[in-house]
């Protein structure tokens, strides 16, 4: 087969159209074209008043080898690859159960990739299965209780279920392990669609549902779960060549669980865990990562901006932005994880700290588009050399929040005219904000580094002439956005092996080698493999 890309159509193309321009570019008779499906499917709309369909499409040829001839450096004209995924190992008679820390996007494709080699790995979590854990963070965002261990950012499915459920990322993925990651959701019943859209999205309801039915397969495998199992030390031997490796896993309450291969996909925001590794000498260092607030608008604002004429035609949905700026100060302000006809939640996950995240549904249709609006910040901004000193700076920031909005997990809030002009909010506008248990108006610079918030007036306006009334003065910023990516890397080898601990392989966002749910599964994989190639004795390559 041969792929053909940047193939555009009008946005309401008859069904027709799709196989007549792909005759008409190849330069063939219809009857030469034999099947045809669409890899990929996108909209481009930089003219408002005439928006395009944009295809990827893969077509069968009676004679594929003479166009290809024929079309020689045609850059949009190529053979197909081949997407299939292939493990790299099996399991050998009485192989001893790998263990996985973590069941977010990372720890989930991790422990399939393992129970489909025929390892029976062994998942531990923190918090809850993902219904249990569902209840327990409805109870933050509508009593405004919180449970450290069960909530947005621990428990089954990981800080990804509570989000827009974004399936695209910006890593190569040479291999199409991306391609995998979507057949597998679609398996576990995501709409079929994720495998066409370039931007694919499913929503957290969605997401819930998905994560019970991959748990469930991959216990048909062999794989078992154990929940509410926090892991709090590590059992390390030291062996006559010098070498530490991993002998063990200490849990909360004192159980010590051998293990020996141990993929480590905590996510981002388990801080516990990252100070006993610490404590126990596996190497950390602090890493990038960015700080600011949710920002609000009405959805209708942000589709009349993009689509114009064409807003709200159902091919189209909710419109999606991604924007950036860099400062005269030297930094970069961008757009976060943006969220069309989504919520601003609650995803704080210790006590007395405030932190904010946005989420969606499949459908996209809640009244307000929200975003991260947020400032990088690097290791010399920590205030110390210490590898865990980003974690400190975002628990004063969260800590500060919660005081600023009312120390009941409200958040604080303000309108994007006040943080312009500097004052203090009284009161809220027309853009009515949808952060639960509530927002109290204040100001938000006060929370900040002078140099974010003096980042932030510089790039609002350069947003607003972007996507008009991005800027407007009743839009509303909602703090704090901390968790953006994890504020450390627990760095590792070329085997996927941390630099110090044998038998440890730091995997997914937490660790610091993914952002996203994609980019996350993606790492699992491929750690994944590693672990299964040092079980048969196979180099990494």
């Amino acid at each position: 087969m041969l792929r053909i890309s940047e193939l555009k159509l009008p946005l309401d193309h008859p069904a027709d159209a799709l196989p007549a321009a792909i005759v008409a570019r190849l330069g063939v008779p219809a009857g030469d074209l034999l099947s045809w499906s669409v890899w990929k499917r996108a909209h481009d709309a930089r003219k408002k008043a005439a928006i395009l369909k944009v295809y990827i499409v893969d077509v069968e040829l009676k004679d594929e080898a003479d166009v290809l001839a024929r079309r020689a450096g045609d850059p949009h004209l190529r053979v197909t690859p081949d997407t299939s995924y292939r493990p790299v190992a099996r399991a050998p008679g009485g192989a001893p159960r790998p263990v996985v820390v973590g069941a977010g996007p990372c720890g989930l494709f991790a422990g399939l990739i393992l129970a489909e080699m025929g390892f029976n790995p062994i998942i531990l979590d923190r918090g809850k299965a993902v219904r249990e854990r569902t209840k327990d963070t409805w109870g933050l965002w509508r009593r405004g209780e919180l449970n450290p261990e069960s909530n947005v950012q621990f428990g089954e499915g990981g800080a990804g279920t509570f989000s827009d459920g974004k399936l695209y990322s910006q890593v190569k993925d040479p291999r199409f392990l991306g391609r995998k990651v979507l057949a597998e959701f679609v398996e576990a019943g995501a709409p079929a669609e994720i495998l066409t859209e370039a931007h694919p999205h499913i929503g957290t309801f969605r997401l819930v549902t998905m994560v019970e039915a991959m748990r469930a397969k991959i216990e048909a495998l062999g794989g078992e779960y154990r929940f509410g199992c926090q892991v709090t030390d590590l059992e390390i031997e030291t062996g006559a060549d010098g070498v530490r490796r991993l002998a063990g896993l200490r849990l909360k309450g004192g159980e010590v669980m051998a293990a020996e291969q141990v993929v480590l996909a905590v996510g981002h925001s388990s801080r516990d865990t990252f100070e006993a590794l610490h404590a126990r000498g596996v190497h950390i260092e602090a890493k990038p990562f960015s700080i600011g607030f949710r920002i609000e608008h009405p959805q209708s604002w942000i589709d009349k901006a993009l689509f114009g004429p064409c807003a709200g035609h159902p091919d189209l949905g909710a419109a999606a932005y991604s924007l950036s700026h860099h400062c005269a100060n030297g930094r970069t302000v961008y757009s976060f994880c943006m969220c069309p006809g989504g919520t601003v939640v609650a995803a704080a996950s210790e006590p007395g700290r405030v932190v904010t995240n946005g989420m969606s549904q499949y459908s996209r249709n809640e009244r307000n588009a929200n975003s991260g609006f947020v400032v990088g910040i690097s290791p010399e901004d920590y205030g110390s050399d210490h590898p865990l000193a980003g974690i400190e700076l975002q628990r004063a920031l969260e800590s500060a929040a919660f005081v600023a909005g009312g120390g009941d997990y409200s958040a604080p809030g303000q309108r994007v005219g006040d943080f312009l002009a500097g004052r203090a909010s009284t009161a809220l506008g027309e853009v009515v904000p949808s952060y639960k248990p509530g927002v109290r108006p204040t100001d938000l610079a006060a929370l900040m580094p002078d140099y974010v918030s003096a980042a932030m007036r510089e790039a609002l306006p350069v947003f607003g002439r972007k996507i008009p009334r991005y800027d407007d003065p009743d839009a509303v910023l909602t703090g704090v956005e901390t968790r953006t990516s994890s504020p450390i890397r627990i760095t590792r080898d070329a085997d996927f092996q941390s630099l110090t601990l044998r038998g440890l392989f730091p995997a997914g966002e937490g660790a610091g080698y993914a952002g996203g749910i994609l980019s996350a599964a993606i790492d699992g994989i491929k750690v994944a493999e590693a672990v299964a190639r040092a079980m048969v004795g196979e180099a990494v390559t």
